[in-house]
């Protein structure tokens, strides 16, 4: 194995650079920034991400389409002592429950994996990280995962992965991701949870403090604390549901036609509402409407804000999303923040990393 970047630099942590594929607006390139990793650049074929990726993590935008994307194109942002890491998150809509069940489904989607698959092989970065759905280990070696796993090994790396639960690492929603590391360099693995059960973080922990709002306001002092309006229709289903509960506490005039039916009545979190004391649920790009999840306030009658979102996804107060706060998008702050990987499981997979290089260093022997 090329272990003698690490001999070289005994006892001193060697400069350990990202270049990100799949960026978006730069949730896992924060992460990793946090933890003292150096982010080169970020590519993603949404060029609206550009502002908020160059913003908070002073790295280069690149917007092309990875099926596009060639070796010329990533290493020159590597310097050639670094330790190299390429990072990504395909997205995840191919390999999601839903798209599990649909017998229609499009397996030209999954070539996104494989992209990134042919990317490590043309690059070589030192290590590599991927982090999806969990679903899509269900695949086995039969899976786009199990190739991609494949791939690796056949290059020379060492792979694990792991479905972490986000509440284990201090992040405040109930979200299941497959996170994988890769190395050349050794055997590497994820470090171990943080938080328990007694100590998870809640929805309270996070967003009690904000000021209170009423469906389609928003804070003066915060443009991105703003929540939808609501019809009069969905103010009575709001004001009916419960503290923790759903759709099935209303009374029956207020029922949509779907929810009456068998096939809807599985769907018992839609029209919920989160309580302080638990994580809340994870959030997606509808996390800001109250019918596509239990994504009601805890006592506000309303949804929560982006803002509450953005913080549930663990993004700081001061990540800037768009260049004019002035005119703040519920749609695509949404669609951003619920795409996003959450910048403290970047950090978790920092630190997994730096773990991993300092182990070497310290094990390893002298030159």
């Amino acid at each position: 194995m090329p272990k003698s970047k690490i001999h070289k630099r005994r006892g001193k942590l060697p400069s350990i650079e990202v270049v990100d594929l799949f960026c978006g607006i730069g949730g896992l390139s924060y992460g990793m920034k946090s933890k003292g990793l150096k982010i080169k650049a970020g590519f993603d074929l949404d060029w609206t991400c550009l502002y908020a990726y160059e913003t908070n993590n002073e790295a280069k935008f690149i917007f092309k389409d990875i099926r596009t994307v060639q070796k010329e194109d990533i290493i020159p942002f590597y310097s050639k002592k670094s330790i190299k890491v390429l990072a990504g998150c395909a997205p995840c809509q191919p390999f999601s429950s839903y798209a599990f069940k649909n017998k229609n489904k499009d397996k030209k989607k999954y070539n996104l994996l494989y992209e990134f698959g042919r990317l490590v092989k043309d690059v070589q970065p030192d290590i590599v990280t991927m982090e999806n759905v969990p679903a899509i280990a269900s695949f086995k070696l039969q899976s786009v995962l199990g190739d991609f796993v494949n791939t690796l090994e056949a290059e020379g790396y060492y792979v694990s992965y792991h479905v972490v639960y986000c509440p284990d690492y201090g992040i405040p929603q109930t979200r299941r991701r497959l996170v994988l590391l890769a190395s050349k360099l050794g055997e590497i693995e994820l470090i171990s949870p943080t938080h328990q059960k007694d100590n998870y973080v809640t929805v309270g922990d996070v967003i009690s403090n904000l000021p209170p709002l009423q469906a389609g306001e928003e804070c003066p002092t915060d443009k991105l604390h703003r929540c939808r309006a609501l019809s009069a229709l969905n103010m009575r289903r709001i004001e009916a549901t419960p503290y923790g509960g759903s759709w099935r506490d209303w009374p029956e005039e207020l029922m949509l036609n779907c929810h009456k039916k068998e096939g809807g009545k599985s769907f018992g979190s839609v029209y919920g509402r989160m309580t302080w004391e638990e994580p809340a649920p994870t959030m997606t790009t509808l996390c800001t409407g109250i019918g596509n999840g239990r994504f009601g306030h805890p006592v506000q009658n309303r949804a929560i804000s982006a803002r509450e979102a953005a913080l549930f996804q663990t993004f700081p107060i001061k990540y800037k999303f768009f260049p004019n706060e002035q005119e703040v998008s519920l749609v695509k702050a949404s669609r951003y923040i619920g795409n996003a990987v959450p910048p403290k499981l970047g950090e978790v997979i920092a630190e997994s990393i730096k773990k991993h290089i300092s182990c070497l260093l310290y094990t390893s022997p002298s030159p």
